[in-house]
């Protein structure tokens, strides 16, 4: 018997040869083909959010930014003033007062519900298996899902000369400290931080206790074997583990207190005085009942930019936690 017999029959024989193999450079051309059609596939997806974002967010900014530049009363002709609005906005103590005004709310936007998030997270997670924890979580979480115009009116209503915490003031015998809340000066901004921190501190335990949730027992289960208390447990394990939830609760807390108008326009309306006046309520009043297009534009830009002074560090420590 031939060798060929063995081998089975060759080509001569009638037989078919096998697949050539592919080159390497039709490998990388049909990779990148491929390649290219899906970059075109994801554009084209990308195309009308981007369309939109340009007409909606980048225009209006870039108008903004157009129209601080000038004098104008929105009907008239415009005269160019360059930076005059910015100059009138540092060195006119009423128009800077709204950004101290709403760098002082940050703490009861921001830090207050924070950190009661924070220690009403840690009981909940603590108590997760009891009926109590879950109606505390639904109750805490309530006023995320309450619009902001009814969250107003409704604190209004509470804290009003003859309001619940008036009454209740009465009731334990602490008249002499009864007032209108929102209509004293020195209380006026602190009740509107009572006011954002309420509705605030859903969203903050939300966050936390989902970051919560991802840590892993084992590390609590070291802890106690190595003697750790709950506390120890808190500020070794639980704090460090909660960094980026943090991070973005504080994010988008402080964004909420420097963008602040609903609450405050139906509570206050920025009185009594300007004592709770915001840049929000501010650039309302400028562009719509002052006339003043220009400087409430000026103050847009500014809003704007120490909006992304107080975000871009917080995105940074986000980026570096992720990184560590």
């Amino acid at each position: 018997m031939s060798q060929r017999t063995l081998s089975g029959p060759g080509p001569e024989a009638g037989g078919r040869a096998g697949p050539a193999p592919a080159r390497p450079g039709a490998r990388r051309r049909t990779f990148s083909v491929r390649r290219r059609r899906s970059a075109a596939a994801a554009l084209v997806l990308l195309l009308p959010a981007a369309f939109f974002y340009v007409i909606f967010v980048l225009r209006p900014i870039a108008y903004s930014v157009q129209y601080s530049l000038y004098e104008w009363n929105g009907i008239g002709e415009a005269t160019w003033v360059g930076l005059a609005n910015y100059v009138e906005l540092v060195q006119d103590p009423e128009r800077f007062a709204p950004i101290v005004n709403a760098l002082q709310l940050i703490v009861y936007f921001s830090f207050v519900p924070v950190t009661l998030g924070l220690v009403a997270a840690a009981i909940i997670r603590k108590f997760a298996t009891s009926r109590l924890a879950a109606v505390g979580r639904t109750v805490l979480f309530l006023p995320q899902v309450i619009p902001l115009v009814a969250a107003g009116i409704m604190w209004t209503w509470i804290m009003a000369s003859d309001g619940v915490v008036n009454q209740f003031l009465r009731l334990i015998g602490l008249g002499s400290l009864t007032r209108a809340w929102l209509g004293d000066f020195d209380t006026a901004l602190p009740a509107v931080g009572v006011i954002g921190a309420w509705v605030s501190l859903g969203l903050c335990l939300v966050l936390l206790l989902a970051g919560m949730s991802k840590i892993d027992p084992a590390l609590y289960e070291a802890a106690r074997l190595d003697g750790a208390g709950p506390i120890r447990e808190f500020w070794s394990i639980t704090l460090p583990s909660l960094r980026q939830e943090l991070a973005v609760a504080i994010t988008v807390t402080v964004i909420a207190a420097l963008a602040s108008f609903d609450i405050i326009f139906i509570s206050t309306q920025g009185g009594p005085g300007g004592t709770t006046m915001v840049p929000g309520l501010e650039i309302y009043y400028l562009a719509f009942f002052q006339r003043e297009i220009g400087a409430a534009s000026a103050l847009a830009v500014a809003l704007m930019v120490l909006v992304l002074l107080v975000v871009i560090p917080l995105q940074r420590v986000i980026r570096g936690s992720e990184d560590t």
